[in-house]
């Protein structure tokens, strides 16, 4: 992955900072093109996984919509080259503004995840002469088989309207004069690496739309979300998800009606591997039981590990030794949770070398904060 001439750039680089792969990000947009243009799904990618403006516009060159989840992220998709005609808007907790502004641009589509939502949209909209399209976020009652904290589609989630409730919601809709409404939209987690959940995700979508059926619709907009999953352990050997894997299963599972479209929004499985977070050993020091070694990253550049106890695999790339030990990686925060690794093996560790923390194309850089007045790390982008 690193060659000796890259690390040599990295070696008078201040650190910490992000490294951002822009041939495997670019390779990882050819698959998913040739994916979705096999079946003619259509592809918004989720901004909420990085939304770097050299990223996103990379990404929007290849025509694919975004996939919003606030109105600054509206907003930046299309000040970076995202046709509106192919933005969809969701959230439980869309404010006046974000609507209005969402509104101003003529987005494609609000995903809507309450009835008191819609009548708002609806208000917003009749007060600026406009007619809001707008899908039905349903919750499918669907376990994704993930970690708890992305695991969206629980019948108990905050996220989505019960799919019990489709026939009064759409009866509800349907009299309102300013929203139009379009499809339907589902999204039951992130990091999903088994196929099963998405095989009853189509299920469950089939059975909405024959419910629709008995009251006489027909939406021409089906909206599965994204969550496909990557491997953090192997990045190397495996860069590329499965795009066309899940394409297929869900074409062999999706009632799709004639004329109506589908839509994903992958995020994480776009972006997660062609970005590392680049840190340098500070010290390393023993305790009783334990060795460490204190980077000068820490949970504010990559937050992950601390709040999900996610796992990144972590690499030396100064060290030449054969001989490894066993240490805990963490940053220099004034917390107890800023740790990347607990009984990591790795090489032996000293001061100044570089340590890459791969897969941290995603929500790495998007969730950085200036916590303990840290400053920002920069991003660098390599072919």
């Amino acid at each position: 992955m690193f060659s000796k001439e890259l690390i040599s750039k990295f070696e008078g680089t201040p650190t910490p900072f992000y490294y951002y792969d822009m041939a495997l990000l670019r390779r990882t947009l050819d698959t998913l093109s040739k994916a979705t243009a096999k079946y003619g799904y259509n592809m918004h990618y989720a901004v909420k996984a990085n939304a770097n403006p050299v990223i996103l516009k990379t990404i929007s060159d290849y025509g694919f919509g975004a996939d919003c989840v606030s109105g600054n992220e509206v907003l930046k998709a299309i000040e970076c080259g995202f046709n509106p005609s192919k933005v969809v808007f969701a959230g439980v907790g869309k404010s006046d503004k974000e609507i209005n502004d969402a509104l101003a641009h003529d987005i494609f589509c609000f995903n809507c995840e309450s009835v008191q939502e819609i009548q708002v949209i609806n208000q917003l909209a009749s007060q600026c002469g406009k007619i809001a399209r707008i899908a039905l976020r349903l919750n499918p009652g669907i376990d994704a088989h993930t970690n708890k904290c992305i695991n969206t589609g629980l019948e108990d989630s905050k996220f989505g309207i019960n799919f019990n409730l489709l026939d009064q919601v759409v009866k509800e809709v349907m009299v309102l004069s300013n929203i139009k409404l379009i499809g339907l939209h589902y999204h039951i987690g992130s990091q999903i690496l088994d196929l099963e959940p998405y095989r009853l995700l189509c299920q469950r979508s089939n059975e909405m739309q024959q419910k629709l059926q008995l009251l006489g619709l027909n939406l021409p907009e089906i909206n599965l979300g994204g969550g496909l999953g990557v491997d953090y352990i192997n990045p190397d050997q495996n860069p590329i998800p499965d795009f066309e894997k899940l394409l297929d299963t869900i074409h062999e599972n999706l009632d799709v009606k004639e004329g109506q479209r589908v839509h994903f929004e992958f995020g994480r499985a776009v972006v997660a591997q062609c970005g590392t977070m680049i840190a340098r050993t500070l010290y390393t020091k023993k305790a009783s039981k334990t060795t460490f070694a204190i980077v000068d990253a820490g949970f504010n550049d990559l937050i992950r590990p601390a709040l999900y106890g996610s796992y990144h695999k972590i690499e030396n790339l100064s060290s030449v030794s054969e001989a490894e030990d066993v240490y805990d990686v963490v940053g220099p925060i004034c917390e107890s949770t800023d740790v990347f690794a607990q009984g990591y093996q790795m090489p032996l560790t000293q001061r100044g070398d570089l340590i890459a923390f791969r897969s941290a194309g995603a929500y790495g850089e998007i969730m950085a904060s200036r916590y303990n007045l840290r400053d920002l790390a920069k991003a660098y982008f390599f072919d």
